[in-house]
């Protein structure tokens, strides 16, 4: 990813939220506005986060339905699953270098518009090839949106990053699973097209994009300029790669791709997303099959995604107190070696228990979020290696759904592609405890 590190600065100093712009008659008016324009970045970044997985997730339950509406072979339906990998990997490489030339409220903006123009083409698609460009057009909107939230959050609370993400995660969960959970019961509600009911989550895109769009507005009516927390303007225009007095940026010496660590954290990332994926796209067709109703499988697959809420806030607090995170590593990946198990011999029998399995083996993703922070000294560090990890991560992480669906459609059963989930696990649990050592990429190891 390109200079992502210009979007890392450290705290301001006091000195930097003083001046006379922030004393007087006017203050108080702009604070005001300030205030007004913050309510509309939460409703933003709250909207934009339930609009960031329902392409996926709430394609999963309607995924038989789409193939023989479309006439969609096995393998191909494989190639839809791994298209959110592909395009989280390609377009979102290119979000900093879009950010530094448009600035961020613009690109998510577009990023919001593009997801709800995607979903509702792909709604009217009338063959694979159109769904499989619509799709990708949805996944590019949510790409670029999904990397620069972060840049969001910094930009608008400086002061509340902790807060303000915490709310971003949970909404992005949230959005996930109540894709899962709702999308069968809406679309036999809206008549039992799944055109219609995938083109509805549409409509979450349209209600971002409006809330967006009154954020770039009352950013353009404030000049654009950062404000710190307490309303105060900075010099620094708001996604550009200029820094005002009060900003610095580290500076980046670090060869990323000559550390061991590095590499694992990236081929973790991969595995871990491989199986984050699988399920997704998956998981209800394999309970399906196995005799649970469409319904019902749905809202497993959101019981599963939905595991991440409360997980995500624990999880990483035990890793950050932890030296090594080999252990998390590996109990995560037994449970989802058991959820695996389970299903290939009682799929539908215990199928609550699996899902809950394999549930708490998707947290996996904020344990190797909080380990790529552990692994560099620097923030510049810590964003080129994030961008390094999940980049290389979300092209390994590709080929998974894809051999899963052409096993399936090769051999009749679910059996083949358990077996190579295991596999996949299994080298997840292998790289993730040598991602876990205690070593920094700033060291060469």
């Amino acid at each position: 990813m390109a200079r992502a590190e210009e979007f890392v600065t450290t705290r301001r100093t006091p000195s930097s939220a003083s001046g006379p712009e922030s004393t007087g008659s006017g203050a108080g008016k702009e604070n005001g506005a300030s205030r007004w324009t913050g309510r509309l970045v939460v409703a933003g970044l709250v909207l934009a986060a339930l609009n960031l997985r329902p392409a996926i997730s709430g394609l999963g339950p309607l995924l038989e339905e789409v193939q023989h509406g479309l006439g969609m072979n096995g393998t191909v339906a494989g190639l839809l699953t791994s298209v959110p990998p592909l395009c989280f990997a390609v377009f979102g490489s290119q979000a900093p270098r879009l950010a530094r030339r448009w600035g961020a409220t613009a690109v998510v903006l577009a990023g919001m518009a593009t997801v709800a123009v995607g979903l509702a083409a792909r709604s009217l698609a009338n063959g694979t090839v159109l769904f499989l460009v619509a799709s990708a057009v949805a996944l590019a909107g949510i790409a670029v949106t999904n990397v620069l939230m972060p840049v969001v959050v910094k930009h608008w609370f400086p002061d509340r990053i902790g807060s303000m993400t915490g709310l971003y995660s949970m909404s992005l969960s949230l959005g996930t699973a109540g894709a899962a959970a709702v999308t069968v019961p809406m679309t036999e509600a809206l008549g039992g097209s799944w055109r219609v009911g995938l083109a509805a989550w549409a409509l979450v895109g349209v209600l971002a994009t409006v809330s967006w769009a009154l954020v770039f507005r009352a950013e353009r009516r404030d000049g654009g300029r950062e404000r710190t927390g307490n309303g105060a303007r900075a010099g620094r225009t708001y996604g550009s790669g200029r820094t005002g007095p009060g900003d610095r940026t580290e500076p980046a010496a670090l060869r990323i791709t000559r550390s061991p660590t590095a590499w694992a954290l990236g081929v973790f990332f991969g595995m871990q997303a491989s199986a984050a994926y699988i399920t997704m796209g998956w998981l209800p067709q394999i309970l399906r099959d196995a005799g649970v109703a469409a319904s019902t499988a749905g809202l497993m697959l959101a019981v599963t995604m939905g595991m991440g809420v409360p997980l995500a806030f624990v999880l990483p607090r035990v890793a950050a107190r932890m030296s090594h995170q080999g252990p998390l590593v590996v109990a995560l990946g037994v449970c989802g070696l058991s959820g695996y198990a389970g299903l290939w011999f009682a799929p539908s029998g215990g199928a609550w228990a699996w899902v809950l399995l394999l549930g708490v083996s998707n947290c996996a993703f904020p344990l190797v979020l909080t380990m790529i922070g552990m692994r560099s000294r620097s923030s510049a560090g810590v964003v080129k290696l994030s961008a390094f990890a999940q980049s290389t991560g979300y092209l390994l992480a590709i080929p998974g759904p894809l051999l899963v669906g052409a096993l399936q459609q090769h051999t009749g059963g679910w059996h083949a592609s358990l077996a190579l989930m295991t596999g996949l696990m299994l080298a997840q649990i292998a790289v993730g405890v040598v991602a876990g050592r205690d070593r920094c990429v700033e060291d060469g190891r």
